[in-house]
Formats: C-alpha cells, sequence, structure tokens
C-alpha cells in the first residue's frame, strides 16, 4: 500500500507594498496641480475683462449653464472670501468641499497602504446631474436669482 502525504497548502504570496513615495504621488501630484489651478486663478481676477473666455452658452443664449462664476468662485476661495464664493457659484463651493474630503480620504488611505476606488453606480450620476440641471434651471429663473453670480 502507498501512503503520500497530502501536497503542503500554497503559501499566499506576501504583496510588498510599493514604498510610501510612490503612494502618495497620484494623491499629492492632483493636489499640487489643483493648488496651482487656484493659486494662478486667484492671482489672474475673472472679475477683470479679457482673463478668461466667457461662457460659450452664456454668451449665445444669455442662459447660465452650472459652471457660471465658477471662476469667480475660485478666486473668492483663493483670497478666503466664502461668502463670495457661494454667491458666485454654491454648486462649485459645494464641488470644492467634496474635493477637500476626498484629498484627505484618498492621502491617508495612500499612507495606510489601502487602495482608492471611485466608482458611481448609474443612479448616483443621475442624481448629480439631475442636480446640475435643478440648479441651472433655478440660478436662471426670477426666484432663483440669489444662485446667479
Amino acid at each position: 500500500m502507498d501512503v503520500t502525504s497530502p501536497a503542503p497548502a500554497p503559501v499566499p504570496a506576501v504583496q510588498r507594498q510599493p514604498p510610501l513615495g510612490k503612494r502618495l504621488l497620484a494623491p499629492l501630484g492632483t493636489l499640487a496641480a489643483v493648488v496651482g489651478a487656484f493659486v494662478y486663478v486667484g492671482s489672474v481676477d475673472p472679475n477683470q475683462p479679457g482673463h478668461y473666455p466667457v461662457c460659450p452658452l452664456l454668451a449665445m443664449t444669455g442662459i447660465l449653464c452650472p459652471g457660471c462664476g465658477g471662476l469667480r468662485s475660485a478666486h473668492a476661495v483663493a483670497h478666503g472670501d466664502l461668502v463670495g464664493a457661494v454667491g458666485a457659484n454654491a454648486m462649485a463651493v459645494l464641488g470644492y468641499a467634496a474635493f477637500a474630503v476626498f484629498m484627505v480620504v484618498w492621502i491617508t488611505r495612500a499612507v495606510k497602504g489601502r487602495r482608492t476606488d471611485v466608482s458611481l453606480k448609474p443612479v448616483q450620476w443621475w442624481v448629480l446631474g439631475g442636480l446640475f440641471v435643478v440648479f441651472s434651471v433655478v440660478r436662471n429663473l426670477p426666484f432663483g436669482s440669489a444662485l446667479a453670480p
């Protein structure tokens, strides 16, 4: 009778994490690019004509798009004027806040060696798009003029 011992269980491969510097490259590079954009917009005033192109939708139709006032909002944020930023484009300010929270999460997870996957379900995209549409419509109506830049 031939008795063979069972094969040993495979040892799981230990996954080595990339060094901290490499893990932080993408989030810190993204943060540096956004900070650079805010520094530029903070130093080149969008309230002065001729520095930035006008919104094509506004120029052709007179309708404010969801992004109208976004540069003025970023300029106000760069100068610490949050009330002025909300007055220029409240949706953009919410986007800046969401981006700040995301960056904290991304950097924290990178330091701990965890992946950060960003994926939205179709229903979340539809809700987000719906919010942009409602914001756009309301800011173009007389009762929503407080949302216009």
